[in-house]
Formats: C-alpha cells, structure tokens, sequence
C-alpha cells in the first residue's frame, strides 16, 4: 500500500474549496497526472456520482463513496484488477480561509503488493506534484 497526504492552507473559504474539489471532474486543473476527467453518473458531486479519469494514461473510474457537504468531506474509490485508489479530501476552517487535507491510498492487489516499496516511491513524486498544483490552483501555502 502507497499512501500520500498533503495539507493545503487557502485563503479561500471552506465551503468554497470544498465545493471545488468534491467535484472530481476539476482534477486536471491542478493534478498534472491527470490529463482528463469526466462524470460518467449523477449530476454534479455527491454520493454515488461516478467519474472517469485518464491518470498517467490509465483509466480510473472513481465512485464517491461518501460526501458529507456539513462536513466538508468527501471520499471516492476507483478499484481496478490490479490497483484499488482511494481518496479523500477534507476541509477545514481556519482564520478566514481554510486548510483542505488529500490523502490518497494506492493498494495493489495479489502478487502485485511485492511491488509496494516501488510504489510509493513513484507515488510520492506523483503526489508532490499534484500538491504544487494543488496549492497554485488554491492559491494557498503547503504546510506538508
């Protein structure tokens, strides 16, 4: 298992970052792993919408599992035969903006988790990107 998280400190407002990434088709604007992103079920975020993504040429079709807008957070999980990502995003208010928390979990399947140590190598240069873009897109400050 891979696990990447980062923290994002925004002058934007919780509900307003919030309502941004919940909705997984605005990924490409600042994860550049991610070259498109379409909602394939349902009609804008909540749970059970469904989305494709094309992530370093891969297919991922992410289900949110789980949206809790009181909350501000929102899970979603794309499972492929050999690679199960799960990701979740929360934010928080703080002053007047906010800190959003995304983590993400890559859990390979049978033989395949041999390759874990390898992973989450690629998966922390993959994650450290989408965290600059992430606090571009924000225009916010990383705290980790």
């Amino acid at each position: 298992m891979a696990k990447y998280r980062m923290r994002v400190r925004t002058d934007q407002s919780p509900d307003e970052a919030f309502d941004y990434l919940a909705d997984l088709r605005n990924f490409p604007e600042w994860d550049p792993g991610t070259k498109s992103a379409k909602q394939v079920r349902g009609d804008g975020p909540g749970e059970g919408a469904s989305y494709e993504l094309d992530a370093s040429g891969q297919t991922f079709t992410y289900t949110v599992k789980a949206y809790d807008r009181v909350g501000r957070r929102v899970q979603a999980e794309a499972p492929k035969s050999w690679v199960t990502s799960q990701d979740t995003i929360t934010v928080v208010p703080e002053g007047t903006g906010s800190v959003v928390t995304y983590e993400a979990i890559l859990t390979l399947t049978g033989p395949l988790k041999l390759g874990d140590p390898i992973l989450q190598v690629l998966f922390n240069r993959i994650g450290s990107k989408a965290a600059d873009g992430l606090t571009e897109q924000l225009a916010g400050t990383r705290l980790e």
